[in-house]
């Protein structure tokens, strides 16, 4: 028996609507495997992407210039989060998660670059210097939601999005338990995907994309 990976791409399309972009098996999230699922949503036409949000997945984020370079990525600032918890007591998570969300908090991206510089330093105080170096190094890797509109902000900081769609087809799977192959296992994970991209979540609009139209003028009036 063996572990098998899903890659799954979820998008917000030009009227604001959320869509299932590709579902693919790979063998592991290595740079081989998120290469070839790239280019499959690059063979399945889509383009104009702005924005890729996902968690600090080297073999993704290495991809994503040579297949979208128009692209920006963006680390989760979740996943980021747990990432520092890692170096924390349990027993001062919380305190540290306020701190954190600090630094998201800030109305510009340079004072929320600010604003960790001093929260690392602020955990290296208390004695959490590990954390604290994950902080320093790594937060500005987060930021890529400031250069949107400001109503988007919330809906871009993270991809939880996409965790709360995989933890109901995590769901599923765990009731089959194990599959003879993957491929079995990738068509019942399409199934679901495409249960949930019916259901409201795919018919309720997600964002207002008039803002950013708006912000697009904006900016090509000032270049002009």
């Amino acid at each position: 028996m063996a572990n098998v990976a899903v890659l799954v791409d979820i998008g917000v399309n030009q009227e604001g609507f959320r869509e299932i972009l590709g579902v693919t098996e790979g063998a592991k999230e290595d740079k081989a495997s998120w290469e070839g699922f790239l280019r499959h949503l690059l063979c399945r036409g889509l383009s104009g992407v702005k924005l890729m949000i996902s968690d600090k997945c080297l073999g993704l984020v290495e991809s994503l210039g040579g297949n979208f370079p128009e692209a920006k990525w963006q680390r989760c600032a979740v996943h980021f989060y747990r990432n520092v918890f890692t170096m924390v007591p349990k027993g001062r998570v919380r305190e540290v998660a306020a701190t954190l969300k600090a630094i998201h908090a800030q109305e510009r991206a340079r004072e929320a670059l600010e604003k960790a510089y001093a929260v690392a330093q602020k955990l290296k105080d208390m004695k959490l210097a590990k954390a604290g170096d994950i902080v320093r190094e790594g937060a500005q890797e987060t930021f890529g939601f400031y250069a949107f509109p400001r109503e988007h902000w919330r809906l871009l900081w993270t991809n939880n999005p996409m965790g709360r769609v995989m933890r109901e087809v995590r769901r599923r799977t765990r009731v089959v338990g194990a599959f003879p192959d993957g491929h079995s296992a990738l068509m019942l994970v399409a199934a679901r995907l495409r249960h949930v991209a019916s259901t409201a979540w795919g018919s309720r609009r997600y964002m207002d994309m008039k803002r950013l139209a708006e912000q697009v003028i904006e900016v090509s009036e000032v270049s002009s």
